[in-house]
């Protein structure tokens, strides 16, 4: 079951509209057979235990919206963002609601590993 934090959280076709626009950061908190496997075309990888100490990397002039398998991780990366001031978002339903709705992931052949 997904994690469910909806005032941190956008839709998988919200992000696909923002990252048609180029209007956001998106940044995928899995580890790193996970980001291996599969993942969102465009996206950033940082891990979640990597997050802190990369924070400066991260622009704060568009959203930023954090990703990972079922939107835990990234809720706790959003929440955290929010707090220090970044517009940060989580992916609702992580990839696996974005692979479940039909959306693209990379590579060819790519998948949603299990965490």
């Amino acid at each position: 079951m997904a994690f469910s934090a909806p005032q941190l959280e956008i839709g998988p076709e919200q992000l696909a509209e923002w990252l048609h626009a180029g209007d956001v950061v998106l940044i995928d908190v899995r580890e790193p057979y996970e980001w291996e496997a599969g993942r969102i075309d465009g996206a950033r990888h940082i891990e979640l235990e990597r997050l802190a100490s990369n924070a400066e990397t991260i622009p704060r002039d568009r959203p930023v919206v954090f990703s990972c398998r079922l939107g835990a991780r990234s809720a706790l990366a959003a929440q955290a963002f929010r707090a220090s001031g970044w517009d940060a978002w989580s992916l609702r339903g992580g990839l696996t609601l974005w692979h479940d709705q039909g959306l693209p992931i990379v590579p060819d052949g790519g998948y949603v590993a299990d965490h």
